[in-house]
């Protein structure tokens, strides 16, 4: 009895699914080998990026280093002109900027003052412009969130003279409450405009939730909406206190004896019989630090709002 053999059936390829990839994925070369173009170009982009990064951070960092080592140093050598890395650092830069006529913290009180309070308002009054903005349903809506902002677009010295007649008129000069309104005045239309995009970011179902719930507008705000954009509370108060912390046009203005700020110190130490670079390097020290460390402690929730609220199209 003769039997026949069959041959085994081939395996059937895999069904794939309409607008599926069915490219074989793309290796690396093995090494020694050439690489494809695509590869090529791939880690040529990834040379280029590092090389930005790089070249940034260089350019930010390199000038503040170097003003913290000066701020250390002695007059002889920070004014040498070999640049000297090695030195036996010293506190005389600081201990001068605290003694004698130079007492720096009056200067400080004032910033701190001036500029804390003056960010607490705009955070405050703009949370509760922009959550009405956001939720309002009204015609030119867009107009008038454009001609908010615009008025931060505006140049401070369009601004300067109406504003010096009215705080002249209201007794506001030289005085810690006038440069309050004025850091105002510029930091309230950025706050508006800021956290209006992070309110538009909440849905509107977690408003009417707390609503049917028994809440009123106001607890369904506080209670509700308002922990739910702890990012961009964050993210304004900062942008808001390093506007006003960093300001030296208004503080020139508008200051005087009883209210200079630490950018109006900084500049008196530039005379006309030369520049205590020193000094001017301790001070500039004492400006910057506290913002960096204040951004640094709450970077988490400034680059969460600066990449969620500020992005979006309201």
């Amino acid at each position: 009895m003769s039997t026949s053999m069959t041959p085994p059936a081939s395996p059937m390829p895999p069904e794939t699914l309409p607008g599926e990839d069915t490219r074989p994925p793309v290796t690396a070369a093995p090494r020694g080998e050439a690489q494809s173009p695509l590869e090529e170009s791939s880690r040529r982009t990834r040379w280029l990026v590092t090389l930005l990064i790089v070249v940034a951070l260089l350019w930010t960092l390199v000038p503040l280093i170097w003003m913290l080592m000066s701020s250390f140093k002695n007059a002889e050598a920070v004014t040498a002109a070999t640049p000297q890395f090695f030195f036996s650092p010293t506190l005389d830069n600081y201990r001068n900027l605290f003694t004698g006529a130079n007492n720096l913290g009056p200067y400080i009180v004032h910033s701190v003052l001036a500029a804390g309070i003056s960010a607490l308002l705009a955070v405050g009054l703009g949370a509760l412009a922009g959550y009405g903005l956001a939720r309002t349903h009204m015609r030119g809506k867009k107009h008038l969130a454009f001609w908010i902002i615009s008025t931060r677009m505006a140049p401070i010295a369009a601004v300067v003279v109406p504003l010096f007649l009215i705080f002249r008129g209201l007794g506001l000069i030289d005085s810690i409450p006038g440069l309050i309104l004025a850091y105002l005045t510029f930091n309230l239309p950025f706050a508006i405009w800021l956290m209006s995009a992070f309110f538009a970011e909440v849905p509107s179902s977690l408003e009417e939730s707390a609503l049917v719930a028994g809440c009123s507008r106001w607890q369904a705000f506080w209670m509700v909406i308002l922990p739910l954009t702890k990012s961009g509370l964050v993210t304004t108060f900062i942008l808001c206190l390093v506007f006003a912390w960093n300001d030296y046009a208004f503080a020139v203005v508008f200051s005087g004896p009883n209210s200079q700020t630490l950018p109006i110190a900084a500049s008196q130490l530039v005379t006309q019989t030369g520049i205590d670079w020193g000094q001017l390097t301790a001070i500039g020290t004492i400006v910057v630090v506290p913002m960096m460390l204040a951004g640094l402690a709450v970077r988490r929730w400034l680059v969460t709002g600066l990449t969620l609220g500020a992005i979006t199209g309201e």
